[in-house]
């Protein structure tokens, strides 16, 4: 039997763990000399390239000195910490990556608190050592105390370090940087010396625990876990215990074993590897696959509940269907229970004929799910989210989140004001090379369209992370409306520059000339508190002596951008988002201009 180690990539978003499994697969001779390998090789998707951040959880090895070595790339982001949270059952040890500048993060924290409650072993890498702003020295110092912080026992305490530029392909385990070296063998053989082997009997029954699913239309969900006991084949039948304590036989269509970027179908497996099961089409996380008559389950695993829900419904605007080709409420739902089948932190409940609930861990974990069916043709239309309340020992109760903030000393005070405005209670407040960092706990309705507001406030240069702390009483605060009103078109037809040009000092336009727009469609913001009927087709009327020409001389300001998280952030609770392959808009849930008015005023 092969030597195997697992380990686990854990750190906060955006400090380089995909960057850093790029080397290791380089470095250790994974790809032939000739072969073309994207950057960050392991985020398959678009939506992950694009914004640099891992989505799901991706598994590779690599082979080292006769030793395979399982590498978990985890995500970074508080939306989708239930998957840090699974992964490390699979794993023996983890590379807590810290950047030298930025240093612990709340997510350094969240991610690290998971790793040290599951008892695996750390190593610390600190990465961008390269950097001239780097701070090697006070990182490892913050990395300390955070250990000391989170209870760590002393073994756990007393963790190796390596320095890496993950960018540059370099490492050392001396905090000099000129000891750097284009060779990753000191940290290879670091994870072969530190991590333990899984300490594990492939003579015992069969033990294996899925924590990640995945799925293909060939053969359905697929279970990812380690093989805890035993031993597993192809075409065996064998046993799973399910959740709630019963038993179903099924056989082992496929299994998959992990090398490189590529998943290679193996005949067997041992204890201690990292595999793929196919066979059982409702496979789900915690449940354990066993020999049968010999069924032991394994502990159940923990499953992060949703904490925000929004309605996907057909898209019911007049300009339905002219962009996309799946508008259907069957097309939509079909969508909505494939993505279940591999994303286990995603809820889906039909709401009425042509609605669903989506409940999921957070705004940028629906708002990805989103963008991928928009990309994939589908048109849909989506409320503003809100908060999941659950009753605990008969109090309703609601998330709350702790917050992290950097910001330059003179927006400090519009952030705190905020921030108290929005129900945050403020927990610390340092200063750190110039900046202030403000840890806050807040309701998470509480930053529902914060984002939004806080770029203003500190002119797009600070910094806001946030993860999922707690359910907590609800407080009595209204938050998450937006104050200032919108400008709602009255007519249908295109937009034109002198309408446009008219309604200038009225607010800030979302819409360019020539752009089509219908009776109840948001067209701009309103400078004041209550919405605004306008009308932004209406022409200039022509007379012998006015030319069709003197309209080219308008200068408009630029309409101001839309992206979906904005608009998602953005919207009240009586809007609506429109999302097509090709656009999206803004628009009341009521279009029609007299009804709504009555409606208002009901309010």
């Amino acid at each position: 039997m092969e030597e195997i180690r697992n380990i686990a990539i854990i750190a906060h978003v955006d400090h380089g763990k995909t960057t850093l499994v790029d080397q290791l697969l380089k470095k250790s001779g994974t790809f032939r000399e000739n072969e073309a390998v994207n950057e960050r090789a392991m985020d398959s998707n678009d939506i992950e390239r694009e914004r640099g951040i891992t989505i799901l959880a991706k598994t590779t090895a690599i082979m080292y000195n006769g030793t395979k070595i399982n590498i978990l790339d985890t995500p970074g982001h508080a939306d989708f910490g239930g998957e840090v949270e699974r992964i490390m059952n699979m794993v023996d040890g983890v590379l807590l990556l810290v950047d030298a500048y930025e240093g612990t993060m709340p997510q350094t924290r969240f991610v690290l608190k998971k790793a040290l409650e599951a008892k695996v072993k750390p190593i610390v890498v600190i990465n961008k050592v390269d950097k001239p702003s780097a701070r090697v020295k006070e990182v490892i110092d913050e990395v300390l105390e955070l250990f000391i912080e989170l209870g760590a026992t002393d073994e756990q305490i007393d963790f190796k370090v390596a320095y890496v530029s993950a960018l540059n392909g370099t490492c050392s385990l001396d905090p000099d940087i000129n000891t750097q070296t284009e060779d990753y063998n000191p940290l290879f053989d670091l994870i072969l010396s530190e991590i333990p082997a899984p300490d594990v009997n492939k003579d015992d029954d069969l033990q294996f625990q899925p924590a990640l699913l995945d799925y293909n239309d060939f053969v359905g969900r697929i279970g990812i876990g380690r093989v805890k006991s035993g031993k597993i084949k192809t075409n065996e039948m064998v046993s799973c215990v399910r959740l709630d304590g019963t038993k179903k036989q099924f056989r082992i269509q496929k299994l998959f074993g992990f090398f490189g970027l590529k998943r290679t179908e193996i005949t067997e497996a041992d204890a201690g590897d990292i595999v793929a099961i196919a066979g059982l089409p409702d496979i789900s996380v915690g449940e354990t696959v066993c020999n049968i008559g010999k069924e032991k389950a394994l502990p159940l695993l923990r499953i992060d509940e949703p904490t925000l829900k929004m309605t996907f419904s057909v898209n019911s605007s007049p300009f339905c269907g002219q962009e996309g080709k799946l508008v259907t409420a069957s097309k939509i739902e079909d969508r909505l229970f494939k993505e279940i089948q591999r994303d286990v932190s995603l809820k889906v409940e039909k709401s009425g004929n042509d609605s669903w609930v989506v409940s999921g861990r957070g705004e940028l974990h629906l708002s990805i799910l989103i963008e991928n069916m928009r990309r994939e043709g589908f048109e849909l239309q989506v409320s503003k989210p809100e908060v999941i309340i659950k009753e605990i020992d008969g109090i309703k109760c609601e998330p709350y989140e702790e917050v992290q903030i950097e910001v330059s000393d003179e927006g400090v005070g519009n952030v705190i004001q905020s921030l108290g405005d929005r129900g945050g209670h403020m927990e610390n407040m340092t200063n750190v090379n110039g900046l202030t960092r403000l840890i806050y706990t807040i309701p998470s309705r509480g930053l529902i369209g914060f984002n939004t507001e806080f770029m203003t406030l500190t002119k797009g240069y600070g910094i806001l992370n946030h993860s999922f702390k707690e359910y907590a009483p609800i407080e009595s605060l209204t938050t998450g409306e937006r104050k200032l009103g919108v400008l709602v078109s009255m007519e249908n037809g295109n937009a034109t520059a002198y309408s446009i040009g008219a309604l200038e000092d009225r607010g800030i336009m979302f819409i360019e000339p020539a752009t089509p727009v219908y009776e109840g469609m948001i067209v701009g913001e309103c400078n004041r508190e209550n919405d605004l009927a306008v009308n932004v087709v209406k022409g200039k009327n022509l007379t012998n002596t006015r030319s069709a020409y003197a309209d080219k001389t308008v200068v408009l300001k630029r309409p101001r951008l839309l992206t979906l998280e904005y608009c998602l952030d953005y919207i009240n609770s009586d809007e609506l988002v429109e999302v097509t392959p090709k656009s999206i808009r803004l628009r009341k849930k009521i279009l029609n201009t007299e009804q709504r008015k009555k409606f208002d005023s009901k309010k």
